[in-house]
């Protein structure tokens, strides 16, 4: 959330010249639809030369977000220089720390950030680091990020090629752009769709019980997905609108090598006064094992069986030239989410990068069950995109052709065949795996 509001100070704003030219052309105001101005909300920078006690109104819309007052509150996690990060973004042998500098470096908001990030997508060999880092271009938004992102929209790798047009489109307009390519429907799967979600969030970490101090680490979508791990949302046409699965998986975590299942049914409501898209809210309440030592799996300091809450929204966006049962695909949805959890603030303390960002290192929490509440001491707040892409390199998108190992109700459903494997589980047994 933090890098979304690099270059968008006041300060920042104030000294914006109106009359400059711009590193790039982007549509004039008057050819975006009223919606696309409301969306891209150009009041805020037309009432800059105005005291703003005028045109603010009411604080508490506009001074209540926690996240915000947390991160002007909060000291940073990451205690690498700008150069360490310069030189970890390009060279780190894995890469979750690559595109983790990358993240921590767009936060940090330094005036060579948009060269570094271009650098990093120009000269990685993984596609998911150089679509992850054109996401934090974006976050850092303004013309230099339009014309950043440009410079990859014909790239060999159609998907980076895509993304970049997505992202500079959003920018440009506030709506996404897709290229042509059509797609392919696997037959039998339980879900119409399986959406790779990047998710990019801020973790504050509470430090000590006077509420004064916190720490915080901006998390991108790689070292979440090694923590918390891989989401997909999982959404079927003929329930979209009010319900949804989100499929987790973490590798690494369990020492037989089998994937550690955590599934989320979502419920909520979804606005459709557009044929194009959808506005939702969602939320999600869902049994879990509880881990006193702050890590997945790990009994050591005890457990306790509890409901972990999740709040997520945003909107989808369909395309109507991917049919799925007679109806337009979801091609692309983006959001914001919020939740609670818990780490071992004594047993990560002095730790490097490489050891905190450990798969299952982090735990999600509750402030409503009171044999928990004391030791949430994390709050999580982020954005997340997710669009169909074409994974096995054929030329079209594939609409299902990711794993998910959950039925439509979010029962674990490990041979993916929709039948659960025990009625009512949606979480792997940490007692049971590898037996």
């Amino acid at each position: 959330m933090a890098i979304d509001l690099c270059n968008k100070s006041a300060q920042s704003l104030s000294e914006l010249d109106p009359q400059a030219a711009l590193p790039v052309d982007v549509p004039p105001l008057v050819t975006l639809r009223n919606e696309q101005r409301d969306a891209l909300n150009f009041a805020y920078r037309t009432t800059l030369s105005v005291d703003p006690r005028f045109v603010a109104g009411d604080p508490a819309a506009w001074a209540s977000d926690f996240g915000y007052a947390l991160n002007r509150a909060a000291v940073r996690v990451d205690s690498r220089t700008d150069d360490e990060l310069r030189h970890d973004a390009l060279h780190h042998p894995d890469r979750v720390l690559r595109e983790q500098a990358v993240y921590e470096y767009a936060d940090r908001d330094l005036p060579d950030a948009f060269e570094v990030l271009a650098e990093v997508v120009r000269t990685e060999q993984d596609r998911e680091v150089r679509w992850g880092t054109l996401w934090a271009i974006e976050k850092l938004g303004g013309p230099h990020a339009i014309a950043a992102l440009r410079r990859f929209q014909r790239d060999a790798d159609p998907e980076i090629a895509e993304w970049s047009t997505l992202f500079a489109s959003e920018l440009a307009t506030g709506d996404p752009a897709f290229d042509g390519r059509g797609a392919v429907f696997t037959e039998g799967r339980t879900f119409d769709e399986t959406i790779h979600l990047l998710i990019h969030c801020d973790l504050y970490v509470r430090l000590d019980a006077t509420n004064r101090h916190w720490g915080k680490m901006s998390l991108g979508p790689l070292g979440l997905a090694r923590i918390y791990g891989q989401a997909h949302a999982c959404p079927n046409v003929a329930t979209r609108e009010k319900q949804l699965l989100m499929a987790k998986t973490i590798t690494g975590l369990h020492a037989d090598g089998s994937p550690h299942m955590d599934n989320y049914l979502f419920r909520g409501f979804t606005e459709r006064t557009r044929s194009d898209r959808g506005n939702f809210y969602f939320e999600s309440q869902v049994p879990r094992t509880f881990f006193k030592s702050g890590r997945a799996d790990d009994p050591s300091k005890g457990t306790h069986e509890t409901r972990i809450g999740f709040a997520r929204y945003g909107n989808w966006h369909l395309d109507p030239s991917m049919l799925v049962h007679g109806e337009p695909a979801i091609r692309y949805v983006r959001g914001r989410f919020q939740g609670w959890g818990y780490t071992d603030v004594d047993s990560v303390a002095g730790k490097s990068l490489g050891e905190i960002l450990r798969p299952g290192n982090g735990v999600l929490s509750t402030l409503h069950d009171p044999e928990v509440r004391d030791l949430t001491n994390v709050f999580i707040l982020g954005t997340f995109k997710g669009k169909l892409n074409d994974w096995d390199g054929d030329g079209r998108i594939d609409l299902n052709s990711r794993d998910v190992y959950s039925t439509v109700d979010g029962e674990l459903d490990s041979d993916q065949d929709g039948i659960p494997d025990e009625p009512g589980r949606t979480c792997c047994d940490y007692r049971t795996v590898g037996i």
